[in-house]
């Protein structure tokens, strides 16, 4: 495993991560086999595991957070997420009001089992709390200890420009991260908008979806299977499943098998090439997806074969 700084701070995440979206609590409530599969990851060198309130309603921070307990804390970077409503009634149990934010991270952190989170990620923008409110929530959440670091996560670069600016210029904590989704089928928005702001400011970027919800892998490549993400996910589907990605996917192949490699772990080091990504989250339902995965972190890609993708993702 390799290790990355996160953006300019001093602490460090394995490149290669783990993320609960969409499988722990959810696509894979086996608690066995979650256990397998985080105890792999740290026999591999993962220390970030990342997480939200919202991915299945608290069951996937509660899950990760019974098995996580049992490795030392100090060894392990955990994060969580606030922004998506956690009740169906409840108006202020969403957004990022201060009322939410400090409410909703006791509340992670209670079902995590720890006593502070590593980073704690505004999950959207919320254009109904004033920036400087959120900022001051946020800030206040790690001057008490609660998390180390906040982040950010799919906002605009615009959004996280102001929000480090306004930090600085009033002494407060400024964001470290974005979290946005970058793939080699999703790249404009972050080579074109997002890099050039945050690489100037030294906020790193921990991506997530950087195998395009598994198109990259392969997977479809004979269509949509049963129990699938595109299966049980249309709006997945309908982003990344069309002729040229799968053409483009194919076409992978044959670069992935001339360097000894899955087409999963071409991706992924295809992801981590820029210096920018701190980390891209993966995610797993067994224990030979993550073991996949890890080898990316060993991958360096060389100048002939990134022209060839290039060709290949550009046509």
């Amino acid at each position: 495993m390799q290790y990355r700084r996160l953006g300019n701070t001093g602490m460090k995440v394995s490149t290669v991560s783990l993320g609960a979206w969409t499988t722990f609590g959810d696509s894979v409530q086996d608690q066995k086999i979650i256990g397998e599969i985080v105890e792999k990851a740290v026999e591999h060198g993962i220390n970030f595991f990342d997480n939200a309130d919202v991915y299945a309603r608290g069951q996937a921070e509660t899950v990760m957070g019974e098995i996580l307990s049992n490795y030392p804390r100090h060894s392990l970077v955990l994060s969580t997420k606030v922004f998506w409503p956690m009740s169906d009634n409840d108006v202020n149990d969403r957004g990022l009001s201060r009322k939410h934010v400090l409410e909703s991270i006791d509340r992670s952190l209670e079902r995590m089992q720890t006593d502070y989170v590593d980073i704690y990620f505004a999950h959207r923008y919320d254009p109904e709390t004033p920036l400087e409110e959120i900022v001051e929530a946020f800030s206040d959440v790690v001057r008490s200890g609660r998390a180390h670091y906040w982040g950010s996560s799919e906002w605009s670069a615009s959004q996280i420009a102001e929000a480090h600016t306004f930090a600085k210029a009033n002494g407060l904590v400024a964001p470290v991260t974005e979290q946005p989704q970058y793939s080699m089928l999703y790249r404009e928005r972050v080579e074109k908008e997002i890099l050039p702001v945050t690489a100037g400011k030294g906020i790193g970027l921990v991506v997530w979806s950087p195998l395009a919800m598994g198109m990259l892998t392969g997977k479809y490549d004979s269509g949509v299977p049963e129990g699938s993400r595109f299966a049980n996910y249309d709006q997945f589907a309908q982003l990344f499943l069309n002729e040229d990605n799968a053409r483009r996917v194919k076409e992978l192949k044959t670069v992935a098998e001339n360097l000894g490699v899955s087409r999963a772990e071409l991706a992924l080091a295809w992801v981590l090439r820029h210096p920018g990504v701190s980390s891209v989250i993966t995610g797993a339902t067994k224990v030979s997806q993550l073991q996949s995965n890890v080898k990316a972190a060993e991958l360096d890609l060389d100048s002939d074969t990134l022209e060839k993708i290039d060709s290949i993702l550009l046509s």
